[in-house]
């Protein structure tokens, strides 16, 4: 009887853990037995990897063998395990020595040939190896690059089981090119997780004239993470102001990179050529699109994450908001509380992180039409306000800058092209907001102005009473609720933090008003 032992990740959500692959190959009736919680995916590796050795040129043990996946209780999903089962069979049948397959992490699915073909989910897996304190980690070549991105590990390419056996037999290094991480893109560059390919594509501020009050209302909420609502007939800009959003917000942090790529890596959705986004992601659903879809899910026991995790640490971009189904739009309520999404399933439940700033974009009325003398609009004032209301009180009220978009006349395209502002100019701006807000919040876990919690605003953060005299007023006529209160409060310190101001006045306070109130 021979045991041999090699590890491998199993995926929760975008989270690792860690799993003891063991295979016993032993006298008794021939047979191949699987152990430890297996989705039909994983089940099937035994298929897959009897094939793979046959055609790789090595014997499979005709004799009985038995495969256990520790820790029992954890669900082990997909083809990821392949590689590990692959190398403890050998080990345990003698093939390669079984010291040498127990220290490294092995990750990969097989082809019938011996190819090893690339998996999703790498990157949150090689971190979990790398909190684990492993070394050195096996993964497909094609996702060489993606693994390289976790710092302190030693990663080991392959691109068929023979290559691995032979540097498992020798500890040559040199028989398998060890992968350097991917040069870092500059910061600002663009890449996978933003709206454009490059600098001749980046969409630039500049272009959208004629709405200034939508373009502060933008510079206003990617200096504090708010969310937006624009309202405008068809044609004003309003899908062009929501794909320029992610370009006035700063690079993302390495930690923050790291978390978007992988959520990324887990969907399937992370760019082979370059994996580490720095540019804040822009997802924008078709109104089409179905609660799974939004806010994740999946069946069989494959739980996917959904745009609202896709956009983390970016934007999330709804066009023609009354168009999404109403289940889909309350989806969003709790995701826009608490940064997260939380997927119940029988089997469990999985969290995704879901920190994103939502903008909204709707026409007045379900027509469509621009209302001019041309093409008039006729729909009645109740069917208007039908419409509108398919976006619920509640959704609304998480909502902190609602504007509304115009049309503009040719005099004042003409006249407003004198004080249109580029991209960059813009961004600077709303770089030193964010910086005066995270020396504020330096020693908390908030980095921006709409993440601070309720208490945080009334205790710490609470402002002088002549500055709340006008959210007194709203509070007394009942245009203001509790809700609305920390919403506008938030804001207050966004405006503040972009006039350069160490708290904010009365005067902070009111434009506040004003945005939040917004569209009538």
């Amino acid at each position: 009887m021979a045991v041999a032992r090699t590890r491998c990740v199993a995926l929760v959500g975008v989270t690792g853990r860690m799993v003891e692959v063991e295979a016993d190959v032993g006298p008794g009736v021939a047979g191949t037995h699987f152990i430890g919680l297996l989705d039909t995916a994983t089940s099937e590796a035994r298929g897959r990897v009897r094939s793979a050795l046959i055609n790789s040129r090595f014997a499979w043990p005709d004799t009985r063998i038995t495969v256990s996946l520790f820790p029992a209780s954890l669900p082990k999903r997909g083809s990821i395990f392949d590689l590990a089962i692959a190398v403890a069979v050998l080990g345990a049948a003698g093939a390669v020595p079984a010291h040498r397959i127990a220290d490294p992490l092995f990750l990969g699915e097989l082809g019938l040939d011996g190819r090893v073909r690339p998996i999703r989910g790498v990157l949150p897996a090689v971190l979990a190896a790398a909190e684990a304190g492993i070394g050195t980690v096996v993964v497909p070549a094609c996702n060489a690059a993606e693994a390289a991105l976790v710092p302190g590990l030693t990663v080991l390419p392959v691109a068929r089981l023979g290559e691995l056996v032979r540097w498992l037999r020798t500890g040559d290094l040199n028989r398998l090119p060890i992968a350097a991480g991917p040069p870092v893109p500059p910061t600002g560059a663009a890449d996978a997780g933003s709206t454009t390919s490059g600098p001749e594509s980046t969409p630039d501020l500049r272009d959208v004239a004629g709405q200034p009050l939508a373009r502060r209302a933008l510079e206003v909420c990617a200096a504090g993470g708010h969310n937006l609502w624009m309202v405008g007939p068809p044609g004003t800009g309003k899908t062009m102001l929501a794909e320029r959003l992610p370009t006035l917000l700063p690079p993302l942090g390495r930690e923050e990179a790291l978390q978007a790529s992988a959520i990324q890596s887990v969907a399937g959705t992370l760019p082979a050529g370059r994996p580490l986004l720095t540019r804040p992601p822009f997802v924008a659903p078709h109104h089409s699109a179905t609660v799974a879809s939004i806010v994740g899910g999946g069946s069989g026991g494959t739980v996917r994450p959904g745009a609202v995790s896709l956009a983390h640490r970016g934007v999330l971009f709804l066009d023609e908001a009354p168009e999404f189904a109403a289940s889909v739009l309350e989806s969003l309520r709790q995701p826009l509380e608490s940064g997260t999404v939380t997927i119940a399933r029988a089997s469990g439940t999985i969290t995704f992180p879901a920190r994103f700033m939502l903008v909204l974009a709707a026409n007045p009325c379900p027509c469509g039409r621009p209302g001019t003398s041309r093409e008039p609009c006729r729909c009645t004032p109740g069917a208007r306000r039908r419409y509108l209301a398919r976006l619920s009180g509640p959704l609304l009220d998480r909502i902190d800058v609602k504007v509304r978009v115009g049309r503009a006349t040719r005099a004042e395209l003409l006249a407003d092209r004198h004080f249109t502002e580029s991209t960059e100019v813009v961004a600077q701006r709303v770089l030193l907001a964010r910086e005066r807000a995270a020396r504020r919040l330096a020693g908390t876990p908030w980095r921006a102005n709409a993440e601070v919690p309720s208490a945080a605003l009334h205790d710490e953060f609470r402002l002088p009473s002549e500055a709340l005299a006008p959210l007194h007023r709203g509070l007394d006529l009942g245009t203001l609720g509790a809700r609305g209160l920390d919403r506008v409060l938030r804001l207050s310190w966004t405006l503040a933090d972009l006039a350069d101001r160490e708290i904010p006045g009365e005067q902070e306070t009111s434009g506040a008003l004003a945005m939040w109130l917004g569209v009538d």
